[in-house]
């Protein structure tokens, strides 16, 4: 059984394609601009709009005979789009043995599974459900050691699971949250390209800070630490990226 908060259909900026993207419960980070507050917990959470007048429970356990039935009605989208399915979070592979049944079975139906992690686990995981996927989306967050703990998070854990990874052959997308305050200075961003080119990554995708997750602390009764804090204008953007494309080859999401 699967610990899911939501299943979107027709996704999109989560991998190639027209995707669905299942997202799963619990996570063991505690980044204070997490959009999806919902699934840091592994409970059931509920939310309020006030300005709707709308409730919603997030958080049920799932069985893969029916959330297999769900994800294959769009068979035909994937396979036109050269699409798929993403697993996100939360972190997805906190849940890693209760996602093999699902994606080998989506694998024998020909289609393609990405990962969306945080790689805060052991490498073991990744190698029980490397051969079913076809790669990840790998978020890395920041290059100094102190700032990963602060959010629950361990620099040497990340590192050495990329490298892995690398030498595996599994296909992986760095994806890297643009933060204020905490990974967008000048010297942040160097030190995430130095760390990253001597892993040997040769091309990430930038996420740009967003406050589209707002509503939902809001309706959880919690208090969002980036309230207030204005997205980057493209003039900051450009220039951040600037010094990504000194390194590697970049993607900006939209």
């Amino acid at each position: 059984m699967l610990n899911i908060s939501n299943i979107q259909h027709f996704s999109v900026g989560d991998g190639e394609g027209i995707r669905t993207t299942v997202f799963c419960k619990g996570c063991n980070l505690r980044c204070p601009w997490c959009h999806n507050p919902e699934n840091l917990t592994q409970e059931p959470v509920v939310l309020h709009y006030q300005t709707a007048n709308k409730t919603e429970i997030l958080g049920r356990l799932i069985c893969v005979e029916e959330i297999l039935s769900d994800l294959l009605e769009d068979l035909e989208f994937y396979r036109e789009s050269n699409g798929g399915i993403t697993v996100s979070g939360g972190e997805a592979m906190l849940q890693t043995d209760a996602l093999i049944p699902l994606v080998s079975r989506l694998k024998e139906n020909g289609i393609s599974v990405l990962i969306d992690t945080a790689g805060c686990v052991p490498y073991s995981d990744f190698q029980k459900i490397n051969r079913f996927v076809s790669g990840y989306l790998f978020d890395f967050k920041t290059a100094d050691p102190k700032q990963y703990h602060k959010i629950g998070g361990n620099l040497t854990l990340v590192t050495e699971n990329l490298r892995q990874l690398l030498k595996d052959h599994i296909p992986i997308t760095v994806r890297i949250p643009l933060i204020p305050h905490f990974n967008t200075d000048r010297n942040s961003v160097l030190a995430i390209c130095e760390h990253l080119q001597v892993i040997g990554i040769n091309h990430v995708d930038l996420l740009p800070f967003h406050r589209l997750g707002s509503a939902k602390y809001e309706a959880m009764g919690l208090a969002y630490a980036y309230q207030n804090e204005a997205p980057f204008s493209n003039k900051e953007l450009a220039s951040i990226a600037d010094i990504y494309k000194a390194y590697f080859t970049v993607k900006i999401e939209k």
